[in-house]
């Protein structure tokens, strides 16, 4: 979703494409008589409407038709000029409401065009809707540019700053101010008139930019298909292939298996299929995605991105990209970033080196003369599962049925958060596939309405890949009114055969509380101000990350882990085999993982006029000696994360940063009474790391929680890793 005004200015075009972001506001204020015109104006166009019927009002996601898109992104972004123009324009002497408080009110109708533009972006893309995204992105740039760029409004945000300064005001309302303020000076409003006009070109060429990058990936995310006939099945369980049959069934393939070019798809056929050919096929698509050389090639494309970012970074006096972005995170510089990742990558490739002599042996064992290769990792490392810990992926996966382990988001709602998730009925609530359901969130004790959660679970064509949370509206209370939350958790998992069961694996149910704890997040608000819902890139993964923890709890194995065919819960012996394997192929992980976050660091501190993108790739892993048998989870030409948008630049290292977070507050549970159940424990959890948000520094919010700072002796015990032998 696409992060409006309320959030931050500067992330309007860098999220063009990204996920995670608000959605609707309140009413507009009207800080003048003349604004009243604006607030009158008919919107007659659908995608512009005000949200009605139950549940505080929803989106019309049954009625949103293409060609009313690009009309209502216009004629919102030109309403929402003019309502800030009036705010600009205000003769009164600038304060709080008049200022801060008008601009978080404004956009309402743009906000909700938004909404339906992220749902056709992620959910239900096609290329009539890419031709109107690639004609809209620049304009959006423009519109966002014109905001951020209004001298007169930076002028009053300023004062109202400056003020705040000398006279302190309530502590949401002093975040607020200092948000916005810093905001629109990372922005460049106080560039001279040259420099502010130089920086909305390159911002309007950056959003055309991510805009193709993106479009590029699911270009060869939908043309690289591979198709499987009868006798190339070995080894595959049979959940996968009846799947695969459909997919391949619903592509006009009938009586072929298709292996998807998505990671939901190509991660279990490298896991289990028999045939290396074919895995090395599967493999070579997967990874090759945007570096094909061809017209959906990315590499260009990202060489640009860097000059340009590295232009404007300039404009502002920093010496590189990560520099500029990383000062308003926790880690502040790359330099500290850097060296938490440095901190962890010798025991990663330590364990890599572990791991691909037993995955060795076993080949070896087996007759097989082959030396360990990328496309082999999975399947070999399933084997050395299997041998050392007697444990099949395949087995836990009987057990892993996504309907059940959708009660135990909702079971660790009820007890950790105190909320009750209850269906609403089919029809009540308007939905944009047949596949997406709705539940309605409600406080367990109360009964008080907290927010509607929608979920999308299946791939499908126009679907990006991956798995994400997004929020239709975000919780506010100004003026008296409450907001609630409209939140989606969207996954990628293959759509079962007609009658069967949706089975996943122990990876994907991990990662499916981990976008649920977004979620939770979401829900959990309790600020005033649209903006204060706003994240710290190195700390919203955080809160989610911490969610899987619950996933490995007893109450939630013994509850909700049963058998699909037998309805019997999960044997005992194989949930200890589980737990003894939890620091398994952490190697593997670990070092897909930090390699793209090392790449991303690397790529923005380095001047990109030296950057060669046929080598820079390699030439960077040979220096970090990077393990031949392991590829990058996010290859640069594809790493939509950091090049479809600017939400994760310089950001990747985030997640390990959170994870410092993470392991450390689980640690909390493990020592109190109640383990993760501790009601005090989970009152201070929503108390002072949920609903705050971003109304207080993150790092205050993390020491009232835990009584200090984190370190990274739980992140290094979790991870099976030699914990370091002095503390910083």
């Amino acid at each position: 979703m696409i992060p409006t005004k309320k959030i931050s200015l500067g992330l309007i075009t860098a999220a063009i494409i990204s996920a995670c972001g608000p959605g609707s506001s309140t009413a507009p204020a009207t800080p003048t008589n003349s604004d009243e015109t604006v607030q009158k104006t008919t919107m007659k166009n659908d995608l512009l409407q005000e949200w009605t019927g139950p549940y505080g009002g929803v989106p019309r996601f049954d009625e949103m038709k293409l060609e009313d898109l690009k009309p209502a992104l216009e004629q919102g972004m030109a309403s929402h000029l003019q309502e800030v123009l009036m705010i600009s324009a205000n003769p009164a002497p600038p304060t709080f409401e008049n200022t801060i408080l008008a601009m978080q009110q404004s956009g309402e109708a743009l906000d909700r065009a938004f909404t339906y533009y992220g749902v056709w972006s992620s959910n239900m893309s096609s290329p009539e809707f890419r031709e109107i995204q690639q004609e809209l992105a620049p304009k959006i740039s423009e519109y966002s540019s014109k905001i951020s760029q209004n001298k007169e409004l930076f002028e009053r945000i300023k004062a109202v700053y400056e003020q705040s300064q000398v006279d302190p005001l309530p502590a949401q309302q002093q975040r607020a101010v200092q948000l916005m303020y810093e905001d629109f000076a990372m922005e460049g409003a106080d560039l001279n008139e040259a420099d502010k006009e130089r920086y909305a070109q390159i911002n309007k060429e950056l959003s055309r930019l991510y805009t193709q990058f993106s479009n590029n990936v699911l270009a060869e995310e939908e043309n690289y298909v591979v198709y499987l006939e009868e006798d190339q099945l070995s080894g595959l369980p049979e959940s996968f292939v009846k799947a695969a049959a459909k997919a391949a069934t619903d592509r006009g393939k009938e009586g072929k298996y298709a292996v998807l070019n998505t990671r939901s798809s190509m991660d279990p056929f490298l896991t289990y299929s028999d045939e290396r050919e074919l895995r090395k096929k599967v493999w070579d698509n997967y990874y090759s995605r945007g570096d094909n050389n061809d017209e959906y090639d990315n590499k260009q494309i990202i060489k640009e991105i860097l000059k340009l970012r590295d232009e404007r970074v300039e404009l502002l006096g920093f010496e590189n990209y990560a520099q500029w972005r990383l000062q308003d995170r926790m880690a502040k510089t790359p330099e500290r970033a850097m060296e938490l990742m440095e901190a962890v990558w010798p025991a990663a490739l330590a364990r890599v080196e572990e791991e691909v002599a037993d995955m060795q042996a076993v080949a070896e064992a087996e007759g097989k003369d082959i030396v360990i290769a990328p496309w082999d990792y999975r399947y070999y490392a399933e084997k050395v599962r299997q041998e050392k810990y007697d444990l099949e992926s395949d087995e836990v996966k009987q057990y892993l049925q996504l309907n059940k382990l959708t009660e135990a988001l909702f079971f660790t709602a009820d007890r950790v958060f105190n909320y009750k998730f209850t269906p609403v009925p089919k029809g009540t609530v308007p939905v944009f596939h047949e596949d997406v359901k709705v539940w309605e969130v409600t406080n367990k004790d109360t009964g008080k309405h907290i927010g509607l959660w929608y979920l999308d679970p299946y791939a499908r064509r126009g679907k990006r890949s991956g798995a994400w949370a997004s929020q239709y509206r975000s919780h506010a209370e100004m003026e008296g009114k409450e907001e609630t939350v409209l939140a989606s958790n969207n996954s990628n998992f293959v759509k079962p055969a007609p009658g069967e069961p949706s089975l996943i694996s122990w990876d994907d149910a991990t990662t499916f509380f981990h976008e649920f704890g977004h979620a939770l997040h979401f829900f959990s608000s309790e600020v005033k101000y649209p903006i204060l819902n706003s994240g710290v890139r190195d700390y919203t993964e955080f809160q989610s990350q911490l969610l899987e923890k619950w996933l490995s709890t007893d109450e939630v194995i013994n509850r909700f882990l049963v058998h699909h065919e037998t309805g019997e819960p999960i044997p005992q012996e194989l949930v200890e085999k589980i737990k003894k394997a939890s620091t398994f192929n952490q190697g593997f992980a670990t070092t897909e993982f930090l390699a793209s976050a090392l790449m991303d660091m690397k790529l923005h501190t380095t001047d990109p006029s030296e950057i060669d993108m046929d080598t820079f790739e390699k030439e960077t892993l040979d220096e970090l000696n990077m393990p031949s048998e392991i590829v990058m989870r996010h290859r640069t030409p594809h790493f939509g994360h950091v090049f479809s948008g600017e939400g994760y630049a310089t950001g990747y290292y985030g997640y390990l940063w959170a994870d410092v977070l993470t392991s450390d507050a689980a640690e909390a549970f493990r020592e109190a009474p109640g383990g993760f159940y501790d009601e005090n424990v989970a009152a201070k959890l929503v108390k002072y790391l949920f609903a705050p948000r971003n109304a207080m520094d993150p790092a205050e919010a993390y020491q009232l929680f835990r009584g200090r700072d984190a370190n990274i002796d739980a992140l290094m015990r979790d991870r099976g890793f030699p914990v370091p032998s002095t503390k910083e």
